[in-house]
């Protein structure tokens, strides 16, 4: 964004109007107004996109240093389940942060009835999240339903590092973050990462349940007989260690709570596996036929000769999501036929491509000069000074970065995703493998 000036006079932010215009945004309407910033949803007129704008409010608590402090932690930490940051700067006198817009926040959500496979789903994301900013050494201190924001296909994103910065840079605070879901040894001013822990075991207690408990926070906890009757007990004892009084007694930080609940997920999906298989014996499930059918179309194409880590469906290493579950990044630790792994989204590279073509972040070490021909590439870079070779359902160059606009189609299916115009297999997916809308049928 282009510096127009410089901050305005310390106080309350004006409120912006509806239609009323930033820069390249034109305001859509207030979504909420906080204590440090107000967030504006808004139509981006160049990109033709909505837009979240954060716009902190310039008082004597918070200054521009910390504000452009919140912008970097937030800019470093790179994952599908943390919202990006897509632009910062100043706009007319007013400091703006342009982030991605989603459909609700998790608080609104957990209003609404959920199946369980969806809340544990929405569990692992939320815990991903939390666990890559725990990896790079960050405490979010702010962990609550409202903070974690819901894209189309149950995709969720860990928001709101506006606490993060006093943790990352002092290690101390006075109290900040959310009352009801804080931890107490936060509460005193000393946030610790297991306090991340103890706030998102309380965030999982609560979609699990239906209930918040509150202090002395002793077992079991209100609401702990719904919670009984829903979940497997492992679950529960994964919850229990979370909210534990002493910090000592919860696990170390989000990784290894992530970790574990990861583990437990494993395990609940090979006993499903193993029922299933006893069922076969009997016939094969539709399920089974459809895939089967599925993979006679398209499997030579797609490259689907994967397993999703949740549904077992087939699946490609250059899907973003299971189209037959919605899961993010289904084929998630499996094997490659390429030269390597990107080190952030796990799936293969070439070693002689600068970038991963999958995920966006940072360039490789360079590894080689020379360029490699492959049968599989399919079309070429649009960017006039690359021209490098595509290999189908990339989404950025791996050789510039630059992001592949042309929309990949399917051969042999005349459909395309109504959100990101991609090729689609209708008739037998059931969420878009590129960017994870629900199919819906006509």
């Amino acid at each position: 964004m282009e510096r127009r000036g410089g901050p305005r006079a310390r106080g309350s932010l004006s409120v912006l109007r509806k239609r009323q215009k930033l820069g390249k945004y034109r305001i859509v309407g207030r979504i909420s107004r906080g204590p440090l910033a107000e967030v504006y949803a808004a139509h981006d007129t160049i990109q033709n996109i909505r837009v979240a704008l954060k716009i902190p409010k310039q008082d004597d608590h918070v200054g521009q240093d910390e504000i452009l402090h919140e912008v970097r932690v937030a800019t470093k930490l790179q994952h599908p389940n943390i919202l990006s940051v897509m632009n910062a700067g100043y706009i007319d006198d007013h400091f703006v942060i342009a982030m991605e817009l989603g459909n609700e926040s998790l608080a609104d959500r957990i209003e609404r009835r959920t199946s369980m496979a969806i809340k544990l789903d929405l569990a692992g994301q939320a815990l991903a999240g939390l666990a890559h900013a725990h990896e790079h050494r960050i405490i979010h201190c702010d962990i609550k339903p409202e903070n974690f924001i819901l894209f189309p296909g149950h995709r969720l994103k860990l928001a709101d590092f506006g606490f993060a910065k006093r943790c990352v840079r002092t290690l101390k605070a006075s109290g900040s973050g959310t009352i009801d879901y804080i931890a107490p040894e936060q509460a005193m001013g000393r946030p610790k990462f297991q306090s991340d822990v103890f706030s998102i075991g309380l965030v999982l207690y609560r979609m699990f349940s239906g209930t918040l408990p509150e202090w002395p926070f002793e077992w079991p906890l209100a609401g702990y007989d719904k919670l009984e009757a829903r979940v497997r007990p492992e679950l529960i004892d994964l919850l229990k260690k979370a909210i534990q009084l002493d910090p000592a007694k919860r696990y170390a930080d989000a990784v290894a709570m992530s970790v574990n609940f990861e583990s437990l997920q494993s395990g609940a999906r090979m006993q499903k596996a193993t029922r299933s298989k006893r069922g076969a014996k009997r016939g094969i499930s539709w399920q089974q036929r459809r895939w089967s059918e599925f993979q006679r179309h398209f499997r030579a194409q797609l490259d689907t000769r994967h397993h999703c880590r949740r549904c077992e469906g087939p699946v490609a290493e250059s899907m973003q999501a299971c189209p037959w579950c919605g899961f993010d990044n289904p084929s998630r630790g499996s094997d490659t036929r390429m030269a390597a792994h990107c080190p952030r989204c796990e799936r293969g590279v070439k070693n002689d491509w600068d970038y991963c073509p999958w995920c966006y972040g940072p360039g490789f070490v360079e590894e080689t000069t020379r360029h490699y021909p492959d049968k599989r590439y399919a079309a070429k870079c649009a960017n006039t000074r690359c021209r490098g070779p595509l290999m189908p359902f990339m989404r950025y160059c791996p050789h510039c970065r630059k992001k592949v606009k042309r929309p990949w189609k399917i051969k042999g299916s005349r459909h395309s995703c109504k959100a990101c115009n991609w090729g689609i297999a209708r008739d037998f997916w059931n969420y878009c493998a590129w960017c994870r809308e629900p199919v819906r049928r006509a």
